[in-house]
């Protein structure tokens, strides 16, 4: 249970690349509990994911010497619906369909990726901790850190700034 868990239904076992995977599979998953849930629903999966990941990574990563090994990207999962809660809320408040903010998709996903890849500042403190909450959190500050690009871009293409 804890492998199916940690590698996102195998996705983590896919290559190359097992974490664009793992980021690719949140994709439908997280559009699918919005799209029978709604906002309250994926905003609950969310912490979720979060807390079964933490726990399946450390019971998949207890005794062994590599603490992130790549098959794992149930973080990527959490840290890319945290990439996407803006443009579930987007959704949401707009009315609009799920594809028709699709530039919100594209840059939650590119953006995480880049952050989640590059390990900037905050991202490589948590990587850096050398345990499970740390495999999550890197991935939750990506996530983070995504999600502002995304909103900065929503701001951007409706001329809240006024550019």
């Amino acid at each position: 249970m804890t492998k199916l868990i940690a590698t996102f239904f195998y996705a983590g076992l896919m290559r190359p690349a097992p974490g664009t995977w793992g980021s690719l599979a949140a994709l439908p998953a997280g559009a699918l509990i919005f799209w029978l849930g709604g906002l309250n629903a994926f905003l609950i999966a969310v912490p979720l994911v979060f807390a079964l990941g933490w726990w399946a990574t450390a019971v998949e990563t207890r005794g062994k010497d590599d603490h992130d090994p790549s098959e794992i990207v149930i973080d990527e999962v959490a840290g890319q619906w945290i990439a996407l809660i803006p443009v579930f809320i987007g959704i949401t408040h707009s009315g609009a369909g799920m594809l028709a903010l699709w530039p919100g998709w594209v840059t939650a996903f590119v953006f995480f990726r880049l952050f989640d890849i590059t390990k900037p500042g905050p991202i490589g403190w948590a990587d850096r901790r050398g345990d499970a909450l740390g495999v999550m959190l890197d991935d939750v500050i990506a996530g983070v850190f995504a999600g502002i690009v995304v909103m900065i871009a929503a701001w951007i293409s409706h001329g809240v700034l006024g550019l």
